[in-house]
């Protein structure tokens, strides 16, 4: 039995457990636009669980090099901005600029401390090709998509451009038909109408998770 694999789950449990509540905390007041909003035991204890799996699988996919950090930090950020996004439809800077900081500046010690240069570059011409192109879409059709989703398609495209460049359009490919099943199934079920806004962020999400789960491998 490999015995490294329990250990990095038990301290993403851990690791969890630690901020997992505060996470769900934040997510409420940001979403409240309000530091004395509460939140109920369901959600910290839904934020907890993911916050636990996105952990377990930064640590299992990176394993002891600094570019874990990135994978950690952007599995505790998703599962904030996927908790605001839904409940006011916004993606707030204050966690996805910080996000952006923490992964550009763990991808690039890891770079210096491996030499994993190439992946740097390639991390850095996704995100910037996931901003600009969005954007220009975002000036010609406004209501196309917002800019919060714009800056959070940059943080997605610089963490699964340092696993390859189909692992990006694996993300952005999955999470636009998770987006579309998910409206459809809201129409359905009569929760919303062709005319309504669907929070975009946590299908974008959803699918940088399952590209990353179907082909994400780290650089050597």
């Amino acid at each position: 039995m490999d015995v490294a694999r329990p250990v990095l789950v038990g301290a993403a449990l851990v690791g969890a457990l630690a901020v997992g509540p505060w996470l769900a905390r934040t997510a409420a007041r940001l979403a409240a636009r309000d530091h004395r909003a509460v939140t109920t035991a369901r959600a910290i204890g839904v934020v907890t669980g993911l916050v636990a799996a996105g952990l377990a699988g930064a640590l299992l996919l990176g394993g002891p090099r600094p570019a874990t950090v990135a994978l950690a930090w952007a599995a505790g950020a998703a599962v904030v901005l996927a908790a605001v996004d839904l409940a006011a439809h916004r993606l707030p800077d204050r966690v996805l600029l910080p996000a952006v900081v923490v992964c550009g500046t763990a991808l690039f010690v890891d770079a210096v401390v491996l030499g994993t240069w190439l992946p740097l570059a390639r991390a850095a011409a996704a995100a910037a090709a996931l901003v600009v192109v969005p954007g220009v879409l975002r000036l010609v059709a406004p209501s196309a998509l917002g800019f919060g989703d714009v800056k959070l398609l940059g943080l997605i495209g610089l963490v699964l451009g340092w696993f390859g460049g189909g692992v990006v359009l694996a993300g952005i490919f999955l999470g636009l038909l998770v987006g579309a099943l998910a409206s459809v199934a809201l129409v359905v079920v009569g929760r919303a109408t062709w005319r309504s806004a669907v929070p975009f962020g946590p299908p974008l999400l959803v699918g940088a998770v399952l590209a990353l789960l179907v082909g994400g491998a780290p650089p050597a």
